[in-house]
């Protein structure tokens, strides 16, 4: 029987029990280890051809004859980034694209904050005013253009219509149409004519050499005065000094960031202090909702099932373009 390395935290006994199944019906005997066990995770890997794992450093530590390491997150740009980590340079990555849910109740959570004007409101509560008329807006009637059309995009964009949404415009990298659930779609090449008639932004972009700084200050300037913005992808996606200028000039109606460059955020820098900006500390994600870790062990069975029988493995990375 050949062996996976299985090293997770959020693993219960029934992900274990299917993962089990799935590994000795495949003829694979799993390990499983938990992150705090990494010494004894790294021994292990030594005779194992798969890694199921969310760790550069044990990735560093695999052997060549290590043939696929699946990332329990989405986002792998760090193993895209070093080719170095792979010992094996055939070795295949694929990643757990399975956060949309959670992300997108995250997007609609901090979306109608900004909509309904509670940064301000929750000034106004902290000085002890009673000021209870500022002009609000809703989801429904209103327009959306998600930078970023994966998984995440396409669970937004589901919600966003299911509250009444009247126009949602979607821009992915091919541009490709999506009728299902979007009203127009554009290649991300075409930003610079979409940003003027954007009153509300996602962005759910990975983290590429083409998406740093992508919304810089020229094309925030380019979004109508009063526009909001959310980003749930990557903070370097966002030059974060001249968003500060446009919330702080009012230009921008609020922003909400659940990722940020650095992170964590230093004590001392300017966004903590910015004008109508909602912060959350990377948490849209995660692995806390029950519906995130099952889906998560069961895109790795689906894919298991896949490698062992030769077939191409369905979440599949392409390292140099970094998804």
């Amino acid at each position: 029987m050949k062996k996976i390395c299985v090293c997770q935290e959020f693993l219960t006994e029934a992900h274990k029990r299917k993962i089990q199944e799935t590994a000795e019906a495949a003829g694979f005997t799993p390990c499983f280890f938990t992150p705090d066990q990494f010494e004894e995770a790294k021994a292990c890997l030594q005779d194992c051809e798969v890694l199921y794992a969310h760790s550069v450093d044990l990735l560093r530590a695999a052997p060549a004859s290590l043939r696929w390491y699946c990332c329990s997150y989405a986002g792998v740009d760090p193993y895209c980034k070093d080719p170095a980590l792979f010992a094996n340079p055939d070795c295949m990555l694929t990643n757990s694209s399975c956060y949309g849910v959670t992300i997108a109740e995250h997007v609609v959570m901090v979306l109608l904050m900004l909509l309904r004007r509670m940064p301000e409101y929750e000034e106004v509560i902290r000085n002890r005013s009673w000021s209870n008329q500022l002009p609000i807006r809703s989801i429904r009637d209103n327009e959306f253009t998600l930078l970023g059309m994966g998984n995440i995009g396409f669970n937004v964009a589901q919600r966003l219509r299911g509250m009444g949404a009247s126009r949602i415009v979607g821009l992915s990298r091919s541009g490709k149409a999506r009728e299902d659930v979007y009203d127009e779609t554009f290649p991300i090449s075409a930003l610079d004519e979409v940003l003027p008639r954007t009153r509300n932004l996602i962005m759910a972009l990975p983290g590429t050499a083409e998406t740093i700084h992508i919304l810089n200050k020229e094309r925030l300037a380019l979004l109508p005065e009063g526009a909001y913005l959310i980003n749930v992808g990557r903070g370097t996606a966002i030059d974060q000094d001249a968003l500060i200028e446009a919330l702080n000039s009012g230009h921008l109606g609020g922003a909400a960031l659940d990722v940020m460059d650095p992170e964590p955020l230093p004590e001392d820098h300017p966004l903590w202090s910015a004008k109508n900006l909602v912060l959350t500390p990377h948490v849209s994600g995660n692995m806390t909702l029950g519906y995130t870790c099952d889906r998560n062990v069961e895109m790795f069975c689906e894919d298991l099932e896949n490698y062992a029988a030769g077939r191409p493995l369905n979440s599949l990375v392409d390292r140099s373009r970094g998804y």
